[in-house]
């Protein structure tokens, strides 16, 4: 079962998110991928829109990937929004 926040799909695992995906291909639908950090902005849209122009399905990731951070960078004090970034990408869609 997939979880959702709002009216938006979550999924949390990476053999989930290939399970969605293999569905997709199954069904002969192609896919792009937007891979981002959260804190989304016009940028992530503007992304997502171009996906949605050259693939019928998009899937946004945000993960806040630990090694992207130096040791003298702050990663606990990156800015995390799920719901927020969820709602952008509901809207978005």
């Amino acid at each position: 079962m997939q979880e959702m926040i709002g009216t938006l799909p979550v999924v949390r695992t990476i053999a989930a998110m290939r399970q969605v995906v293999a569905g997709w291909h199954g069904a002969g639908e192609s896919v792009a991928l937007v891979p981002t950090m959260g804190a989304l902005h016009r940028g992530h849209l503007a992304l997502l829109a171009r996906g949605r122009a050259l693939a019928d399905r998009v899937a946004a990731t945000i993960f806040v990937n630990p090694t992207q951070f130096g040791p003298n960078e702050d990663f606990a004090r990156y800015p995390r929004d799920l719901a927020g970034d969820a709602a952008k990408l509901a809207n978005a869609s």
